[in-house]
């Protein structure tokens, strides 16, 4: 193999095992470089007592971009991967006893909503396919292509999706979008969750973003027939049938530059010489651990950042039939909650709980007549707040709020208990300060300002994952890859 064909990925996150498979299909000899022991970044799984739980992500949508990296490589998805459709997108918890099964079917959703709230059951649906129609006007420009490349800009679509610039809410913030268009509070809020999907302040993001639930409910949710985990499983298992070498416990120190131009990275124990270096560590620590000698974009990385996370993984010696694969308890006061987690850097009193029972639909996470339980709440990113403090607080709050809505004392049922929070995100992960999605998008200019997927003036480089353009989530950083790959030239057969 030449030399000119070799290329590095730094990281196995979910992205750069994507561009690795993006990578060997052009021909390159790829090596993958991991700090941690497994793949999957944020992505993996763990094991409590015999509870299984998927340990990061567990909403999967657009299983059309995963299917993608199977037909490129010539494969057949089912050899290595299935996952089913799931016909309820969440259930969700009012502390006034109001509750809602949120089907993905548009005609029962409808009949649901207007059985549960004093209101139209169609401004749902009208609200979904409005979603539909922002997708369909910047879905491509915003999703699948770079924001830092003006050819993109040069096209009619998007011509077209400017020129209805007004119907897409970009002047205003996404929950008065919400307001205007449901009415009721409590769909408001409802539909004002979906900026959570990238780490952002409904209150303070643009209305564009209401382009997130046509993902969820227009498209479908879906799971994976052996958990979440198995999706970067499957795809390293893909990457390895091309030739791409995974190498774990290994830290790179530096990115080398000769003459503007990546030649390949430094471990502690050697020097890799490559021809392009795809890192999908996130952009921060990228420029400050492994570019020293290179203008950081201190704009760029001055940015807000996303939101994080406190999880707790319960095993729960119960089962619990109200309850779903997806589970919302809502907070009282939404508001507030935003503020106090973006604003004031802190815990809300009354958060709003995210409850996933993978068991649900793989009962063998479980004991026979019990329940794995990820809990979640949004949190501030690390910035030197005494965690252990407010994790005890969240755990108070969480608890209080799940006995009021169910009407039971849910700790006498916790078995196991493992936890996550900002700081061990970051360990784990290399997210800096913790943050689940890189930069917030509390502006309206957010996507623009993310950090491109190359480097202008530094040649053979690339960048890909949740720091960077388009964002994080599942299917975003799985376009990361293939945004970056636009700019990969081919390995010359000659």
């Amino acid at each position: 193999m030449k030399s000119n064909s070799k290329a590095i990925v730094i990281g196995s996150g979910i992205a750069g095992i994507a561009a690795s498979i993006r990578l060997a299909v052009k021909g390159y000899q790829v090596l993958v470089l991991e700090k941690n022991s497994y793949p999957g970044g944020k992505l993996s799984e763990i094991t409590l007592g015999k509870y299984r739980f998927d340990a990061g992500p567990s909403l999967f949508t657009m299983p059309q971009f995963v299917e993608e990296l199977f037909e490129l490589a010539s494969k057949k998805t089912s050899d290595f991967f299935e996952y089913d459709a799931h016909d309820t997108c969440c259930h969700y918890f009012w502390e006034d006893g109001t509750f809602l099964k949120a089907h993905s079917n548009h005609q029962e959703i409808e009949n649901e909503v207007e059985k549960v709230f004093p209101t139209n059951g169609k401004l749902f649906t009208k609200k979904l396919k409005k979603a539909a129609f922002i997708n369909e006007q910047v879905g491509d420009l915003f999703l699948k292509n770079s924001l830092h490349d003006a050819r993109n800009f040069l096209n009619f679509k998007t011509l077209k999706a400017l020129s209805n610039s007004w119907k897409l809410d970009l002047q205003t913030t996404y929950h008065a979008s919400n307001k205007k268009d449901l009415k009721d509070p409590k769909l408001v809020q409802l539909f004002d969750r979906f900026a959570t999907y990238n780490g952002s302040n409904p209150y303070k993001t643009p209305g564009i973003m209401g382009i997130i639930p046509h993902f969820e409910h227009n498209v479908g949710t879906f799971f994976p027939k052996k958990g979440m985990v198995s999706i970067t499983n499957s795809l390293v298992q893909l990457a390895e049938s091309l030739g791409v070498k995974f190498q774990f416990n290994t830290i790179v120190e530096q990115i080398l530059v000769e003459n503007n131009t990546v030649v390949g990275v430094k471990t502690a124990e050697k020097i890799e010489n490559s021809s392009i270096v795809v890192s999908n560590m996130d952009v921060y620590f990228t420029y400050h651990k492994m570019l020293p000698n290179q203008k950081a974009p201190k704009k760029i990385l001055r940015q807000e950042r996303s939101s994080s996370a406190i999880i707790f993984y319960w095993g729960i010696k119960s089962e619990f039939p109200n309850l779903d694969l997806h589970n919302i308890f809502f907070s009282k006061d939404y508001k507030t909650e935003f503020k106090t987690i973006f604003d004031k850097k802190n815990i809300f009193d009354d958060p709003t709980v995210y409850v996933h029972i993978s068991s649900k639909c793989l009962p063998n996470d479980a004991p026979k007549g019990a329940e794995n339980w990820f809990v979640m709440i949004n949190a501030p990113s690390n910035s030197g707040q005494n965690w252990d403090e407010l994790i005890a607080k969240a755990r108070t709050a969480i608890i209080q709020k799940i006995n009021k809505i169910l009407q039971i004392d849910i700790e006498q049922f916790i078995e196991e208990e493992s936890i996550l929070d900002p700081r061990s995100i970051e360990m784990k992960t290399a997210s800096y300060q913790g943050s689940l999605y890189g930069t917030s998008s509390n502006s309206k200019f957010a996507a623009f300002l993310r950090h491109p997927n190359f480097k202008k003036g530094l040649k053979n480089l690339y960048f890909v994952g949740g720091s960077v353009h388009p964002g994080g989530g599942i299917p975003l950083c799985l376009m990361s890859a293939k945004i970056a790959d636009q700019y990969i030239p081919t390995v010359s057969k000659s």
